[in-house]
């Protein structure tokens, strides 16, 4: 099999479709590295985080809220949109910790970024490894409601995510984080929360 030698698309012009408060929608005629046109249609997304909230005992803090795109309760991570283009990830998953659960961590070990729909969106998610947890109270918006709960990470966590719909992000991060191996279905050797690191990148 013969790889392309060039991938490249080249915008060759954009419309608006849609400006919306989170959705900001374009269609672009583009050329291809063939030299032919297509169009692509897209969303352009400010960007959001995501954070394993990873307690001492090895529990991990998720979230059941309901998703009215999908009409039924999902079962997440804590996450949230940045406020603004530039905002330091960092400071939005701090800031998305304790207003979500009400969790203030000590230390937040960076992921890498997670590119949940690049075929028509702009968004990346940095994800976040949260440790050395304090908590306090919640601060949910006005329009949000959903319920923490705490999960062992152990045997339980695997086969949750591993038989569960709409978990890929939170797969990937518990893969990054070098949680659950999810590629040779097993967990690492025991750790606790306080020996586990993420893997190391090279």
């Amino acid at each position: 099999m013969e790889d392309f030698k060039n991938l490249q698309e080249t915008q060759l012009s954009s419309q608006p479709i849609f400006d919306g408060d989170v959705l900001h929608i374009f269609k672009d005629t583009i050329r291809l590295p063939n030299g032919k046109q297509a169009t692509r249609e897209y969303t352009v997304h400010h960007g959001a985080v995501c954070i394993l909230p990873l307690l001492e005992n090895g529990d991990v803090l998720l979230e059941h809220q309901f998703r009215y795109p999908m009409g039924e309760v999902i079962t997440e991570i804590p996450a949230g949109k940045l406020d603004y283009i530039g905002e330091d990830p960092r400071e939005a998953a701090l800031r998305e910790l304790r207003e979500e659960t009400g969790a203030v961590a000590s230390e937040l070990i960076p992921l890498g970024p997670f590119y949940p729909t690049c075929a028509y969106s702009t968004e990346v998610i940095q994800m976040f490894l949260a440790r050395g947890l304090s908590f306090g109270e919640r601060e949910l918006d006005e329009d949000e409601f959903l319920n923490v709960f705490r999960l062992p990470l152990r045997r339980k966590i695997a086969r949750y995510f591993q038989t569960t719909v709409h978990k890929k992000s939170l797969r990937h991060l518990l893969y990054a984080g070098g949680i659950v191996d999810f590629t040779r279905n097993r967990l690492p050797p025991e750790k606790s929360a306080a020996t586990l690191h993420p893997p190391a990148r090279r």
